[in-house]
């Protein structure tokens, strides 16, 4: 017998006589026992209630063998697609990606691989691509090996955009612009640039002027490459460092938060090859404060 199974509603039912009639095999004690142990789950989530009712669409699920743990709900982030291969997320400012020495519950790998193993105990999740702590918007996962491997060796051919929101310091006086240099980390765990060929890893941004004031500039970025606070470096190289990134050069009082935003992630999907494309919309205060 299968560990679980999944079945789609197709008519309105109550919860224990729908189960009478998929599990039919089963004696209806044994039915009873399963549906109070908390092995039957609606939607995702352990229903033990005989009367719940169903409606047509919904998905219950029998755990043979285990009983459902109810999810907590999800903060700081909310799940834009998921499916065998992929989670793609759209990520709060202040959560971070993955655990640190300090911080190691409250992150959006943590979560997610509780997700995942609601459905599945032996399900993980994988790292991809990373946004700091402090950068808000889209993010994507990998659920198995296979596509964490085949997103990582192919990254470039199968990434297609990356489009972030940038809120920067002072006026920006071109309306566009591209910004490339060598990036290297030193052993504060700064990143920094350098003009000198060969002298870290090659980095390449593109810029473009969205709205501003004296104060701040709203800028469209588009990534060529994805270094480590790429956007962050270049930003401060051109004089106009992220609003709120005192780490690199910002001095204005900002927003309360760090002016980045991981605004479109275009991608060929590693096993569907379908182009999909997903966006997180840019926080109104990045608006608000360059008008």
């Amino acid at each position: 017998m299968k560990n679980s199974n999944r079945y789609c509603v197709d008519e309105p039912s109550q919860l224990l006589e729908y189960l009478f009639t998929i599990l039919s095999e089963r004696s209806r004690n044994s039915v009873k026992t399963l549906l109070a142990r908390g092995q039957v789950s609606v939607d995702g989530q352990p229903e033990t209630a005989f009367n719940y009712k169903l409606q047509k669409g919904q998905m219950v699920e029998v755990g043979h063998n285990r009983s459902f743990k109810k999810s907590t709900p999800l903060q700081g982030l909310k799940i834009l697609h998921e499916d065998e291969d992929l989670i793609i997320i759209d990520k709060s400012s202040g959560l971070l990606s993955v655990a640190t020495a300090k911080e190691k519950q409250s992150t959006a790998y943590r979560q997610l691989t509780d997700h995942v193993q609601n459905h599945n105990p032996k399900g993980r999740i994988f790292i991809v691509h990373r946004l700091d702590r402090e950068t808000s918007g889209v993010m994507m996962f990998a659920k198995n090996e296979k596509i964490k491997h085949a997103l990582q060796n192919n990254w470039k051919n199968i990434v297609r955009e990356r489009t972030y929101m940038a809120l920067v310091e002072g006026e920006v006086q071109t309306s566009e612009g591209t910004i490339s240099s060598w990036l290297k980390e030193s052993k504060s765990m700064k990143m920094h640039s350098s003009q000198k060929p060969n002298d870290g890893q090659y980095a390449v941004t593109h810029y473009k002027r969205i709205q501003w004031n004296s104060s701040f500039s709203l800028l469209e970025v588009q990534l060529e490459t994805g270094r480590k606070n790429q956007i962050r470096v270049h930003m401060e190289d051109i004089g106009h460092p992220i609003a709120g990134d005192k780490k690199y050069g910002a001095a204005k009082k900002g927003i309360g938060r760090l002016g980045l935003h991981a605004k479109l992630l275009t991608f060929q999907h590693p096993s569907t090859k379908k182009l999909m494309r997903f966006k997180a919309e840019t926080p109104e205060a990045f608006f608000k404060k360059s008008k």
